[in-house]
Parts: structure tokens; sequence; C-alpha cells
């Protein structure tokens, strides 16, 4: 069973089930390496959010908390916050790091669901 985060769009992930829910999907995904004393990693999750609802079915928009799971953010190099990873297949295959507007991260994303 997936969790999701309270508004429901975006699917929670954690060390423990990175495998299951990244590595093993069947669609793309992208996922939100964040911390809760960031505050761009705020401003970008409203808008992962909504995009969220725009990819349904198409590609799963994730979040991990990276203080709260050291394993992940480690296996993957992540130094900065927030940073996107774009996995397919298992393997990453596109990253953002920093804060972008809206249409950067539709336009950036929207290129990994060709293909």
């Amino acid at each position: 069973m997936l969790e999701t985060a309270p508004d429901g769009s975006l699917t929670v992930v954690t060390d423990d089930t990175f495998a299951t829910v990244v590595l093993a999907a069947d669609r793309p995904v992208v996922v939100d390496f964040w911390a809760d004393w960031c505050p761009p990693c705020r401003a970008i999750s409203r808008s992962l959010a909504e995009l969220a609802e725009e990819f349904t079915g198409r590609m799963v928009v994730a979040t991990i908390d990276t203080d709260a799971n050291p394993a992940a953010t480690r296996t993957y190099g992540v130094m900065s916050l927030p940073t996107l990873l774009v996995f397919r297949h298992g393997k990453v295959v596109g990253s953002i790091v920093g804060s972008r507007p809206k249409h950067h991260l539709r336009q950036s994303l929207a290129r990994h669901l060709e293909g």
C-alpha cells in the first residue's frame, strides 16, 4: 500500500519502501528529496502536488524526507535541497536541483513521459 502525503497527491517513500515504490515502478517516478528546515522545499512541494494530479496514471510523484531517511539520500548522492530525481526502470534518468517555477517543472518532467 502506498502512503500519501496529507494533501493526498504525493506518494510518501521511506528508506524501507524506496525499492518497492520507486525502483520497481512500472512508470516514471520523480522523487522529491526534501527537509523540514528547507524553505525552498516547501515552495516546490506545492507545485509538485499540483503536477502529481496532472500526471496521474502516467508518472508517480513521490517525496522523501532526507532527515528521516538518510540511506536513500546517501545512495543517490543528494547534497543540495530540494533535489528531484527522475527514475525509469530503477535508474536515474534525470535530475533537477534547487527550486524551479511550476512551468519549468512541468516541462522538465513531461520529457520523461515520452518513450
